[in-house]
Order: C-alpha cells, then sequence, then structure tokens
C-alpha cells in the first residue's frame, strides 16, 4: 500500500474518529434525524461548491439508480440508524458492533469482488476486533444492548455493503466525483428529516450548531473522499481493517482533548487494534 494511500486512511480515520465527540456534541440540540440532515445538507453544499468551480461531469444516466442506491446505504441508513441506536446504546456497546463493519466488508468482498486472504488477515482481522471489545469493556460505561443495538448492526452492515459495491465505479469515476454523487445521494433520501429542521437550527446554541457543521464539512465531505480515494487504490478487505484503529484514535482524541486518560484495559485494547491491522497488511494477502 502506497504513501498516498496510508496517508489519505490516516485523514479518513482521524475525522471519523473525532467524528463520536461532534456527534455527542450536536444530540444535545438536535434529534437524529436532524443532526443526519443537517450534517450532509452541509457536506453537500460544499460539494456542490467544487462541483461548480471544477464543472464536475454528471454521472451516466445508468448508473444513477446504483448511485441512488448505494448513497441510500452508506449515507442515509448507516447514520440514521447510527444516530438512533446511540441514543439508548452505550459508546462502548455502539464501537463493539460497529466493528462488525471490517468483518462484513472482507466476507462480501471474498465473495463478491473475488478478494482472498490468507489465514494470517482473517487472524489480524479477528485480533483487532478483540481489541475493540477490550477498548469497549475499558470505557466504564458497560456493554448495554437493548433494541437500539440492532440499529447499530444495520449500520454496520448497510456501511459494507457501500465499501464493497462502491469498488466497480471506481474505476469509471475518480474518488472525489463519486463521493459527491452518493452524498448528494444520501442527502436527498434524508431530506425525510426536513420538517423542522429550521425551527431546530433557530433554536440550538451556536456549539451545537459549529459541531454539526463540522461534521458535515470535515468527517463527512473531506473524509469520504479520502476513504473512496483508499478504496479504490487497495483491495476493500484490507482498507477495511483499518476501520479498527477508529477506537484507538477516539481515545488518543479524548485524551488530549478532553483530559480523559484511558484506563489499562483501553490501552490494551488499542495495541492489540493495531497489532490486527498489522498483521492484515503484511501477512494477509
Amino acid at each position: 500500500m502506497g504513501a498516498r494511500t496510508l496517508t489519505a486512511l490516516g485523514v479518513t480515520l482521524l475525522f471519523w474518529a473525532s467524528a463520536f465527540a461532534g456527534i455527542r456534541a450536536g444530540l444535545e440540540a438536535y434529534a437524529p434525524g436532524h443532526l443526519a440532515l443537517f450534517r450532509f445538507l452541509v457536506a453537500s453544499a460544499v460539494l456542490a461548491v467544487y462541483a461548480m468551480l471544477t464543472r464536475m461531469r454528471l454521472p451516466e444516466k445508468r448508473d444513477l439508480p446504483a448511485i441512488l442506491l448505494l448513497g441510500f446505504l452508506g449515507i442515509t441508513v448507516y447514520h440514521t440508524a447510527l444516530a438512533y441506536g446511540e441514543v439508548s446504546v452505550t459508546a462502548g456497546a455502539a464501537s463493539l458492533l460497529i466493528a462488525f463493519a471490517p468483518i462484513c466488508t472482507a466476507l462480501l468482498a471474498v465473495i463478491f469482488l473475488g478478494e482472498r486472504l490468507r489465514v494470517w488477515g482473517w487472524l489480524g482481522i479477528a485480533v483487532s476486533f478483540l481489541g475493540v471489545v477490550l477498548i469497549a469493556l475499558g470505557e466504564g460505561e458497560g456493554l448495554q444492548f437493548d433494541p437500539g443495538a440492532f440499529l447499530i448492526l444495520l449500520a454496520a452492515f448497510s456501511t459494507s455493503l457501500y465499501f464493497v459495491f462502491q469498488k466497480r465505479y471506481l474505476k469509471k469515476y475518480s474518488a472525489l466525483q463519486f463521493t459527491t454523487y452518493a452524498i448528494w445521494a444520501g442527502a436527498f433520501f434524508l431530506l425525510v428529516f426536513f420538517p423542522g429542521l429550521a425551527q431546530a437550527i433557530r433554536a440550538a446554541p451556536l456549539d451545537a450548531t459549529l459541531a454539526v457543521a463540522y461534521l458535515g464539512v470535515f468527517p463527512a465531505a473531506l473524509a469520504y473522499v479520502t476513504w473512496t480515494y483508499a478504496l479504490s487504490r487497495a483491495p476493500a478487505s484490507i482498507v477495511a481493517s483499518f476501520l479498527n484503529l477508529s477506537p484507538v484514535l477516539a481515545i488518543l482524541i479524548a485524551w488530549v482533548w478532553l483530559e480523559e486518560l484511558p484506563v489499562i484495559l483501553s490501552l490494551t485494547g488499542g495495541f492489540l487494534s493495531l497489532c490486527g491491522v498489522i498483521l492484515v497488511n503484511t501477512r494477509g494477502r
């Protein structure tokens, strides 16, 4: 994997890890549906400005049904299910459930893309997942599971479908182009939450609104572009294995930003997640 691909992954994971704090701040003033819609309206606007300045070409008509479906799965379903799921599921349990996404992606990539992982690759994914388990246990909130857990599993599965089935279109469209189309499609379906959004924005404190705007510009618009770029340069199963580093980065961000000291169990889990990702990328293929 080249330096540019690794850099793109690093940017993606950094912003996606920071999104947990932004979502937490936004949910104090916005309903989950309003937060998801507002976030991707901001992302859509940013990408629309870039598209106009660069005269980005529109997708071919025959690709529109697939783009709409992938935008619905990867943006609408994922972010709606995750936001509503986190209302009742603890952060530790949510991170554990979302960690199923790399496993689902690897399985789907083997079935539909013909990718192959050695035994060492599957072992690396298992080690990374064990690391996420330890991080979840170390957060101190416990693993509270209720019906909302099924929403988070749905989010993990839908984003896996998005990762795998966009691969064929990355041979025709650039990472920036396809991400723009998918985010516009996802934002379109999120318009179901439009009633009441204007009132929510007027009533929300400035810091909550700025948090949602941050989510739209960086973890959404920018990070989805860099993620898609990495996905266009490497196998989906390998790229997805890096997702298990997101909880590790979230711990480091909380440590630096919020001065939340991680416990030994979380640090051990972070170390295992890192070892697992290294194993997948050095011995997995």
